[in-house]
């Protein structure tokens, strides 16, 4: 299974994420806001709250996003 290893929070809410792969790729989180799921993310400082999980990308909040989301919707780098 691939999955993130590393994440980092860039403006505009972007994320950069490594893989499992070697790839670098980015990831726009503004999409999901429709999302009430995702709506806290929106504040600036709970989306710079962002790690590395067990397998995939969370939040402080308790939001994360699946791993597969993640590679096949994310652009390389």
């Amino acid at each position: 299974m691939i999955k993130p290893v590393s994440v980092k929070p860039l403006e505009n809410y972007m994320l950069d994420v490594v893989f499992s792969t070697g790839e670098r790729k980015l990831f726009d989180v503004k999409p999901y806001f429709s999302k009430k799921f995702y709506e806290p993310l929106q504040d600036k400082q709970a989306f710079q709250q962002v790690y590395i999980g067990d397998f995939t990308v969370e939040w402080a909040n308790g939001r994360d996003i699946a791993p597969h989301e993640l590679y096949d919707n994310a652009i390389s780098r």
